[in-house]
């Protein structure tokens, strides 16, 4: 994909649906990391409670006829519950500037059970197993074993683990469903471990499809083509599966917008899909496409401070020396300037196409390269340079690796 954009409008503040619980002994402290903000919200209390496997039995029809589909949130749940783990395990303590050190913490998520070529794994995101030691998968039972990351792309927030002392009598895998067939108004259940609370089910519709998400995780790069679902999340849920209306695999749950009601985003099953052999085969993804620039959104006011006639597409405000961008000649930023109080670099190509589909914005861009582009492919990059349009060919490079 691209760098992400320095500037330009604000952004809705994203909290990584991961629960961490600091371990430190008689510490008595839990608290929600936001991995994706940086910041972490205290607890006002501890919430004690037992697994229960009633649900409320009501089937939600959505409107619209017999071409909208209905969902069965009790059905999704007698027959997948099984399927959704806890992955349980341990952030170790670090020791800061200035000598001050933070205790261990114990970090917990969600995940499904997975057959891959007779093999059962367990699919989560890549951020609740990140830095993680001694891990367990707990199955719905309560019954824990010792889990190890197969493979993960912190880009695409994936991560895929394996417990192998498990017994296969443990797993009940889930169906994976592209998510290309999934419509802004589809009804979804999502379920998972909201604070800790195993086998929640919640029940939404999908409020958009092809945004774009940025976690510190992944670098900073955007994760495209993500699905926005109205199903509440919450710090506990990250890696847990979002099912369509059949009860099969559409998303991977991964965050939320901090202070929202029903604003969720996951990773869509058809890029879990499409990683998913190379994780498993050789522990990492290397095929995201890579541009080399950074971008803002354009506006009426901002193309008129740019000089462009077109008020759509993505402003070119850095290049990287050496990139993709810079070998097709496309043009960075020259100068600093306002425009209604943000801060842009000025006087860059305007990108409006890729052979021949309008981009629109970041998300478009950053949706047509996940779903479209491929490492060492060529593409048509229509520009706007001042009032002049031009097309220039670009070689997609990989994105390099994170540190």
């Amino acid at each position: 994909m691209y760098e992400p954009s320095s500037s330009g409008r604000s952004k809705a503040v994203l909290t990584i649906v991961l629960m961490v619980i600091a371990a430190a002994a008689g510490a008595g402290a839990t608290y929600y990391e936001t991995r994706g903000t940086g910041a972490a919200s205290a607890a006002t209390g501890t919430v004690t409670t037992s697994t229960s496997t009633s649900v409320m039995t009501e089937t939600v029809t959505m409107p619209g006829g017999g071409s909208t589909p209905s969902i069965d949130p009790v059905h999704i749940y007698q027959t997948s519950n099984r399927s959704v783990v806890t992955v349980d395990g341990f952030i170790p303590g670090t020791t800061g500037l200035f000598g001050v050190s933070t205790g261990p913490s114990e970090a917990l998520g969600s995940g499904f059970a997975y057959n891959y070529q007779n093999t059962n794994y367990v699919i989560t995101n890549n951020h609740v197993v990140e830095g993680v030691t001694n891990m367990t998968v707990i199955f719905w039972n309560g019954d824990a074993y010792p889990a190890t990351v197969v493979g993960r792309d912190p880009y695409s927030d994936i991560a895929v683990v394996k417990a192998p002392t498990a017994p296969s009598a443990e797993f009940y895998p889930l169906t994976i469903s592209s998510s290309s067939t999934v419509r802004v108004g589809d009804p979804v259940a999502a379920i998972g471990n909201p604070f800790g609370l195993s086998g929640s089910l919640t029940v939404g519709v999908v409020s958009q499809l092809g945004r774009t998400i940025q976690e510190n995780a992944s670098g900073n790069y955007a994760i495209a083509g993500v699905i926005q679902f109205s199903a509440p999340i919450n710090p506990g849920n990250s890696g847990g599966p979002l099912f369509n209306a059949a009860g099969n695999v559409v998303g991977l749950t991964t965050a939320t917008v901090s202070g929202s009601q029903g604003v969720g985003f996951a990773i869509p099953s058809d890029t879990v899909s499409r990683e998913l052999p190379t994780l498993i085969s050789s522990g990492t993804y290397s095929q995201h496409a890579y541009l080399g620039i950074s971008t803002a959104d354009m506006s009426y006011q901002l193309a008129h401070a740019n000089g462009n006639i077109v008020t759509y597409g993505v402003l070119i405000q850095n290049i990287i020396q050496g990139g993709p961008a810079d070998k097709a000649g496309i043009k960075g930023g020259t100068k600093t300037g306002s425009v209604e109080g943000q801060q842009y670099m000025l006087g860059g190509d305007v990108i409006i196409s890729i052979n021949g589909t309008r981009i629109v914005n970041h998300d478009a861009l950053a949706s047509y390269l996940e779903n479209y582009a491929r490492v060492g492919q060529t593409l048509n990059i229509g520009i706007m340079r001042g009032s002049t349009a031009m097309t220039l060919p670009l070689v997609v490079a990989a994105r390099p690796s994170i540190a």
